[in-house]
């Protein structure tokens, strides 16, 4: 199964995690690496491995940056394994993996993430199963707020072994892709009927219910309190991006609020049309009849 898999990678300076995410791939013979212009040493260590292909393409949205590396970069291979640039494969998934025989109606395949904080692997942690591995021909992206969605058609399966997500930038990038990430699920929530949402994104719409509820179910419900110090960073993350989610939604209503206002005052300042003045000089006309 190994040989028909082509691991697809987006990058934008990911120095601090490209190089654990490449060495668990040694098996493959080909891997894309599709690069937004990193200048912090990132295509250097790509370059370290031979069988990395990079491609340079500067981001615009997730959706057209990992459809530029499904459809244009040459890709032969049957499967395409999906990874952002901090997930490290388990060993144990790479060996299940190798003994899979798919199914013909099987096209996709999901595995559940362990999130990690500074390398220590978290309990509390709340991430859905990504589809990373499917049949290249059956794929599409699209954009889903912040981030982008696979379109598959046939069956996905589920995997048991896990991802790693261990991400290692500095807390800075981290605000600063939180600020960009959460003004367009604002937009998303804005511009989606509550009847066409899940109930995580309903009650994010509440405003301020979100970001009090995932903090406590983060540190209390799922025990990230019992996880020490990176226990409460990960619940103290959630908390601060739902929080900016939350500011984002009330900036807008804000601005809407003050726009009706501002609407109703000009209305009801607008001067009402006089009727025609029939003077000359000040003067009342005379009539030509009299």
């Amino acid at each position: 199964m190994l040989e028909q898999i082509t691991p697809l990678i987006l990058t934008r300076n990911e120095s601090p995690n490209i190089r654990r995410t490449l060495e668990k791939l040694t098996w493959a013979r080909d891997i894309v690496v599709v690069d937004s212009f990193s200048d912090d040493g990132t295509l250097d260590i790509v370059s370290r491995f031979p069988q990395a292909r990079i491609f340079q393409r500067a981001f615009d949205s997730h959706e057209h940056q990992w459809n530029f590396g499904l459809r244009e970069t040459g890709i032969a291979s049957s499967w395409i394994m999906a990874l952002d640039a901090d997930y490290v494969l388990a060993d144990e998934l790479v060996e299940e993996i190798v003994a899979l025989q798919p199914a013909n109606d099987v096209n996709g395949y999901r595995a559940p993430v362990v999130y990690c904080v500074g390398g220590r692997r978290l309990r509390s942690a709340i991430y859905p199963a990504p589809t990373f591995l499917y049949r290249r021909t059956q794929a599409e992206y699209y954009s889903d707020g912040h981030t982008q969605r696979i379109r598959l058609s046939g069956r996905v399966a589920t995997l048991h072994r896990p991802i790693y997500h261990d991400d290692r930038k500095p807390l800075a990038r981290w605000f600063d892709s939180q600020a960009r990430y959460q003004e367009l699920e604002a937009r998303k929530l804005r511009n989606t009927p509550s009847s066409e949402l899940g109930l995580a994104d309903r009650v994010r719409k509440l405003r301020l219910v979100a970001p009090a509820a995932v903090f406590l179910h983060c540190l209390i419900v799922r025990g990230g309190i019992f996880e020490g110090l990176p226990g409460m960073f990960y619940a103290l993350q959630r908390f601060v991006a739902e929080s900016m989610l939350s500011l984002f939604l009330i900036e807008q209503d804000t601005k809407n609020i003050f726009q009706s206002s501002a609407e109703t005052k000009t209305q009801v300042e607008e001067p009402v049309d006089k009727p025609p003045d029939r003077t000359t000089d000040g003067k009342p006309e005379l009539s030509s009849s009299f």
